[in-house]
């Protein structure tokens, strides 16, 4: 029992540095490794969400909603780096309606089932992963603006920090537990470590991108307590969700780790909170003539 255990945490221990790698050498090699990442983990994301649809009695497409997804994701960059203007957005209007359209096709008894599973899908994951992308952009790159990894590595990290942080912290002083019903394991004290973890990496990412600014860590000790919240109860969502199915991983992508929703659930919820957090600051900077320090960019 003693060896199992011992291989299993060098798997998951080596998949883990071998996943840090990829994700820090394409986040910051190019802006468009970067959008390869993002349509890799959002495809096989999508693709575990619809098997647990389809273990849930459900039929819905596949291949098309991940099409949708990955059209979502590129009109996105494409857009941000000023390569197509804003209004080539509405090609994904009638991509979308199409969904519905289809079942009259596909005769399954529960045509309305498959187009919630389909549209939770692209909410759920394909939005949060195109706006994920957009974070490190700052305009044309093709015509000379800079690709700023940093906000989008900060975000990543101080999710990664609030896991590690609620795992030692539950692991040694867990006693109360959190969330039962879903996730026996975990505690308010482990909670509580995550929260301190995140908050501080969020602090020392603001120092570091604005040197001796007080606000500015303020600003991202802010995001990091905003992650850290979400980011919990992200992990809930995809635990209720495979609790439902009755499945222990949600796919086996990442030796030690399990699929790519047992990975980035927690992020995958943080995303659109923490945007809209920047988005919500920004606009508070613009109403009252202050410097503009939102992620959103």
């Amino acid at each position: 029992m003693s060896s199992l255990l011992n291989k299993n945490f060098l798997v998951r221990t080596l998949s883990g540095a071998g996943l840090l790698v990829i994700v820090l050498g394409a986040v910051l090699w190019s802006p468009f490794s970067m959008l390869v990442l993002m349509a890799v983990l959002m495809a096989g994301s999508l693709t575990e969400f619809f098997r647990i649809a389809r273990l849930k009695g459900a039929r819905p497409l596949v291949a098309y909603p991940v099409v949708i997804g990955l059209s979502a994701l590129t009109l996105a960059f494409a857009v941000q780096t000023g390569r197509c203007p804003a209004p080539a957005f509405a090609l994904l209007l009638p991509m979308i309606f199409a969904l519905f359209v289809a079942e009259l096709y596909r005769r399954h008894e529960n045509p309305l089932g498959n187009v919630c599973w389909e549209l939770g899908g692209l909410v759920y994951i394909a939005l949060p992963f195109a706006l994920l992308a957009t974070i490190p952009l700052r305009g044309a790159c093709s015509a000379g603006s800079s690709y700023v990894p940093g906000d989008m590595l900060a975000i990543i990290f101080i999710v990664w920090a609030n896991d590690v942080g609620a795992y030692l912290a539950g692991s040694l002083f867990g006693r109360h537990r959190l969330f039962e019903r879903i996730s026996p394991k975990k505690s308010w004290e482990g909670f509580a470590g995550g929260v301190l973890c995140a908050v501080a990496v969020g602090w020392l990412y603001g120092l570091y991108a604005g040197p001796g600014d007080t606000a500015h860590g303020l600003l991202w000790s802010g995001a990091g307590l905003v992650v850290a919240v979400v980011g919990v109860l992200g992990d809930l969502v995809e635990s209720m969700l495979k609790r439902s199915a009755g499945l222990k991983d949600s796919g086996n992508s990442i030796p030690g780790h399990g699929g790519f929703l047992d990975r980035f659930d927690a992020l995958i919820l943080a995303v659109p909170f923490v945007y809209a957090y920047f988005a919500i600051f920004a606009y508070i900077c613009v109403l009252s003539g202050g410097p503009v320090g939102a992620v959103a960019g």
